[in-house]
Formats: C-alpha cells, structure tokens, sequence
C-alpha cells in the first residue's frame, strides 16, 4: 500500500462514496431487518420474528417470491441470451448499420412512454390493439381484461419485461466483440477450428468472459427487481396478487406502511437470493471455452 498510496488516494474518493452509499446501508439493512422500526419511535430487537412472519405467516409474500422466480427463470436466461445473440449478428454489420441498429435494440430500455404503449395494445375494451384484432379475425366475441384476469397478467408482464431487457448487458455485449482481438480467429483456424459456431465457443466467449459476467449480473438483478412493469400495467396491488413480485412487496411495506423493519427482512432475503444466482452463474460462466 505504501508503494501504491498515490493509485489509493485517487480511489479514496470513489471508495468513500461506495460504503457511505452502499456497503453501510445494505449493512444497516440487515441490521435493521432484527428490528421492529416504525419510522416515529426508535427501532427494539425482535431478533428472527420478522424472518419467521415472512416465510411462514405472510402468504402475499410466498405469491410475490413465486412470481419474482418465474420472472428470474424465464426473463433471466432468454433475456440473456437474446441480448448475445443479438450483439453477435449486429457486430458484423457495417459500423453506420450497426450502430443504427444497436440505438433500435437499446431504445426501449430507455423510452419513457413505454408503458403506455402496452397499455394500449392490451386494453380491455374493443379498442385494444389485441382485442380488437381478435374479433376482427373471429376468435373472440367479446373483449377479454387482459390486464385484470390473473390467468393472462403474469404471461404478458414477462413478454414485456424481456421486451425491456435489451439494455445495459446487451450494449456490454457489442463493446466486448469489438474487443476481441481478430488474430486470435486466424490461430483459431490454423489450429482447427472450422466454423463460426467452433469460432464462438472457443475464441469469442473466453475473449469477453469480463462483459458476459457483467451482463449477467445486470440481467440477473434485473429480473429479481422487476416492480414497475408490475405496478404501471396491473395495478398495485395487482389483481389477486396475480403480478405481485418481492420488490412490489418491499414497496407496501417499505413506502406505505412504513414498517421498516419487516420491510428490511424481505430486502435482505432478495438480497441474499441475488448474490446466490450470481455465485452459480459465476461458476458456470468459468467453464466456457473449457
């Protein structure tokens, strides 16, 4: 560190604003998730009792974490690979059509009305998008509430959110192919390697395992956080419960009823949840290439 001290003085900085703003309240987080904390009168200890309320008291949290893995397994993974795939066939576009086509993929993640235009499409009258053109066509007669019938919610808050997903990770997939140094695909073809699919596994994955680590981290935190798709298409809270996710839950407790503590214990379970999935995509991840 002596040697280095001017390297640690520039960080210092940085490092400071990371455990003022990060690492001290995740740490106050789980602290506080011990406690029964109203916001008016100072937190008491109540040791596990938040934790044992919340897996085997509160059956509105049991739908919410049921509803935030369907979104983690499904959005997760395709979402993931979407996103590959998608920077893979762009990087080899001329660079104007490239980059024409990566401002069409990422725009959606940074669109403010987005919402709107689902709401649009699924609306429960007759002029819906979707209804509409399925009584045109002759498979409905009358319109279906598309965003008020728990048997449809779920299905089109995960079309959405993968709809959404090309985002930060896809945008590190395209800096990492840039990078990949191009000689490596002429050692590869001396050595024998024959196809572009050989191509990928063996030279373009391990040459960008930074960017796909963190890809899957962004995408993994992003289908575990998945709240205002929720909130903004059905309702909260939603019909039944029907999209209730754990971070909606956190919202109504954290937000609304302001019981902090309570409110704590379901973050620090998503939290704990989080770095798991990123501990096992982390060790899958090492064996690309292999």
């Amino acid at each position: 560190m002596k040697k280095n001290k001017h390297a640690y003085l520039l960080l210092a900085p940085f490092f400071l604003l990371f455990t003022l703003f990060t690492i001290l309240p995740v740490a106050l987080s789980v602290l506080l998730s011990f406690t029964s904390f109203n916001m008016l009168q100072l937190p008491h200890w109540v040791g596990f009792q938040n934790y044992s309320r919340l897996l085997l008291d509160d059956d509105i949290f049991l739908i919410a974490l049921k509803n935030t893995l369907l979104f983690a397994v499904i959005t997760g993974p395709v979402s993931y690979i979407a996103c590959f795939l998608f920077a893979w066939l762009i990087n080899d576009m001329p660079p104007k059509l490239r980059a024409f086509m990566t401002l069409v993929f990422y725009a959606p993640s940074i669109s403010g009305n987005l919402y709107f235009i689902w709401q649009i499409m699924f609306s429960g009258d007759r002029y819906g998008i979707v209804n509409g053109w399925l009584i045109q066509v002759g498979i409905l007669h009358d319109p279906i509430l598309w965003l008020k019938d728990p048997q449809f919610i779920l299905p089109i808050l995960i079309v959405v959110q993968l709809w959404l997903s090309l985002g930060t990770g896809f945008l590190a997939f395209i800096a990492g192919l840039q990078t990949v140094d191009r000689t490596l695909y002429e050692a590869g073809a001396v050595d024998g390697v024959r196809n572009r699919w050989q191509e990928l596994w063996f030279i373009t994955l391990p040459s960008m395992k930074p960017q796909l680590m963190f890809g899957a981290v962004i995408q993994i935190t992003t289908s575990f956080a998945v709240a205002d798709v929720s909130m903004a298409l059905a309702g909260f809270p939603s019909v039944n419960y029907a999209a209730e996710t754990v971070v909606t839950h956190l919202i109504d407790y954290g937000s609304i009823r302001y019981e902090m503590g309570y409110a704590s214990s379901i973050a620090t379970v998503l939290f704990m949840v989080m770095v798991g999935s990123n501990i096992l995509i982390q060790k899958m991840l090492r064996k690309v290439g292999d």
